[in-house]
């Protein structure tokens, strides 16, 4: 783990051995360390009651693709809502969960960055490629609802990452490459001390023509590759306000532009993210924060038959709002007491137009939004009592959901259809429960139960959407998802460098928000029942001097309830949902500055729709990555994805097939880390 930067701001002795007045004037004139990290308050002592991983700052930047979404894979349970990446995928199906809760678009886990939440206001998706693994220095994922600050948005499990320090990152780092298709990855970043705090400025910036997602027996004259072109800019400050209290700002800018399977079939998605924070680490600890973000999405739909435009999705514009306050009032050695609120509010609007596939005149413009609410509060308790430690924590939320409507006009712009949804608001209850016990020191044992909530997004109840020729409407009748669950543990260390981590969970989601099919090339977003989701997670490390290895392994039975609905798919497993998922890396580390590393990786079959139907057959990649000092604080990089180029089946629908990131070589130089 990273230590945190101290800052002394002054340090004055004077000793006269001779004179004990002297000796008492230099102690009073010796001024009081501060202690800059830029990070929030610590865990406390019952975190480890949870099923948590840690991945540390080596782990992020060697990746064998350099994406976020790769290095969050190693995580046992961890899934993507396809199977493609932030260069080939649409980013408003970046869906990110945990425990095979998937068959949605939108985020089930929290992504905090920061402590601020990344979920997209509208779509209620990750921007992955504005998440630069350069600049991080931490990612601790917990899976099993959540309680605490933000926790309405942890439904499966939150992933926490945090920003690497002005040790981790050097006055300046910086890192070019290229892969065999002309494509180029760049990142640049320095980290200057500000008085008594310190300053860091980054970006990156990726560019190339993509690979053809399209297999080559389907592909026709207006079949495009997966063209690519997003960066991000990212400020951050840290300044100690006093020996206590520190501030902290941050700022983040990002473009994301990308081509998917036609010409034309043009997506961007940009934001302007600001936030601002006080941490205070005194007897009352505490921790403020305000943020908000602008984001903006658009996307052209493109006939399979005609290859004409028939959907501009023109723009999206969405604004979210929040902010938490957190208390850890003193109470005890042995107890850490956490009061606090937390609100979040998303608006936005989705602006439309559709076109015939033959004329190509306008047939409809459509408008539809609304805007969503949280308001949180929260209690948690921590008692430590010896071996044992126990955790207990209720939150309350009052959720709002208003101003929604759907509205269609002809090209002579008379209304042909119009929904103006009522307003409704509730109060929802979720506790989260837990206790470890240390057997030995080799031995801790964890048990926990929790539940979790998250409202259906602006997107799922407002806007339909077409993956052409299958159209998906909204509903703006849905309800919120709810969580229970439980698990149990055991974290063991065999010796020095080899441990073992196993967990069982069972967790059931009501009110399970899916594209429900209705027809052949018709679906809507329904509420089912339940989905029921039970299964094993393993991780495993081994240390051994120079030498390295880490596993993980997830198995899941998941299944929809839908005894006693109309709805059927009783017993059928949810879409986009594995059974099995694995990783392995293998790394290697001669001597200071070198590393090589390999990364075998496994994602089962899955099917494309809730109909089990479209099978999307398992996959088995192998990744690697290399780094040799060249002198200073250069090095030679050299990473390669898909190094069997296996086919990776991303989407089937009715047998029109999408796929994943063929072999690729990538090689470059990195100065710093």
């Amino acid at each position: 783990m990273q230590k945190p930067m101290c800052l002394t701001l002054a340090a004055v002795a004077f000793t006269a051995p001779a004179s004990l007045a002297a000796q008492e004037t230099a102690d009073a004139a010796i001024a009081a360390e501060i202690v800059v990290t830029g990070k929030g308050l610590p865990e406390t002592p019952a975190a480890p009651a949870y099923a948590v991983t840690e991945i540390e700052r080596e782990d992020i930047v060697t990746s064998s693709s350099g994406r976020i979404e790769d290095v969050l894979s190693s995580v046992a349970g961890f899934q993507q809502f396809r199977r493609s990446d932030s260069r080939s995928s649409n980013p408003s199906a970046q869906g990110i969960t945990l425990r095979a809760l998937g068959g949605n678009a939108s985020s089930r886990a929290l992504v905090l960055l920061d402590g601020v939440p990344m979920v997209d206001p509208f779509f209620g998706y990750i921007p992955l490629s504005a998440i630069a693994p350069d600049g991080l220095g931490n990612i601790r994922v917990t899976r099993g609802g959540g309680s605490g600050p933000f926790g309405a948005g942890a439904l499966a499990g939150t992933v926490e990452l945090t920003s690497a320090d002005i040790d981790a990152l050097g006055p300046v780092n910086a890192s070019m490459l290229v892969n065999q298709r002309g494509e180029t990855e760049a990142s640049a970043g320095i980290a200057q001390q500000l008085g008594s705090g310190f300053v860091v400025a980054n970006g990156r910036w990726d560019r190339g023509q993509g690979f053809h997602t399209t297999p080559a027996s389907d592909r026709v004259p207006a079949t495009a590759r997966a063209a690519f072109d997003s960066w991000s800019v990212g400020l951050r400050g840290v300044v100690p306000l006093n020996d206590t209290v520190e501030l902290q700002a941050r700022g983040l800018l990002f473009d994301d532009q990308r081509t998917l399977r036609f010409e034309g079939a043009d997506s961007s998605s940009q934001g302007q993210d600001a936030s601002i924070r006080l941490v205070g680490r005194g007897d009352w600890q505490f921790d403020a924060l305000a943020y908000v973000q602008a984001r903006n999405f658009s996307n052209v739909v493109i006939s399979s038959t005609r290859f004409v435009p028939v959907l501009d999705q023109r723009n999206t514009p969405s604004t979210g709002i929040g902010g938490k306050l957190e208390l850890r009032p003193p109470v005890g050695p042995d107890n850490v007491l956490r009061l606090g609120a937390d609100y979040r509010r998303a608006s936005g609007e989705l602006q439309e137009e559709a076109y015939s596939a033959f004329s190509g005149n306008l047939t409809e413009a459509r408008r539809a939004g609304g805007r969503n609410s949280d308001l949180g509060l929260f209690i948690e308790n921590d008692f430590s009592l010896g071996r044992v430690v126990l955790t207990g924590g209720l939150r309350a939320d009052r959720t709002v959901i208003e101003n929604g409507f759907y509205r269609a006009r002809n090209a002579a712009g008379a209304i042909v259809s119009e929904t103006i949804s009522p307003d409704r608001s509730d109060w929802t209850l979720t506790y989260r429960a837990g206790a470890t016990f240390k057997a030995s020191d080799a031995l801790r044992v964890r048990a926990a139960a929790y539940s979790g909530l998250r409202l259906p997004t602006l997107n799922e109840l407002y806007r339909p959407f077409v993956v052409f020729p299958v159209v998906t409407e909204a509903n703006a009748s849905l309800k919120n998802e709810r969580l229970e669950g439980f698990e149990a543990g055991a974290d063991f260390t065999a010796a020095e460098g080899i441990s073992l981590s196993v967990t069982a969970f069972d967790n059931r989601v009501k009110n399970a928000i899916s594209n429900v099919t209705l027809a052949p090339n018709m679906r809507q977003r329904q509420n089912l029942p339940a989905v029921d989701a039970r299964g094993l997670e393993l991780a495993a490390s081994l240390e051994r001097g120079s030498f390295s290895l880490n596993g993980s392994l997830a198995y899941t039975d998941a299944a929809v309830d839908g005894r006693g609905s109309s709805i059927d798919l009783d017993g059928k497993r949810p879409s986009q949902t594995p059974e099995w998922a694995g990783s392995m890396t293998v790394a290697w580390r001669p001597a200071d500055g070198w590393l090589a590393s390999a990364t075998l990786r496994h994602v089962g079959a899955q099917f494309e729709s809730d109909q089990e139907t479209d099978r999307l057959p398992p996959a088995t990649t192998l990744g690697a990555y290399f780094q040799a000092p060249l002198g200073g604080r250069f090095s030679l990089v050299l990473r390669g994805e898909n190094l069997t180029d296996e086919t990776i089946v991303t989407r089937n629908s009715g047998g029109s097939i999408d796929l994943g990131v063929p072999r690729t070589f990538w090689g470059g130089i990195r100065l710093g880390y």
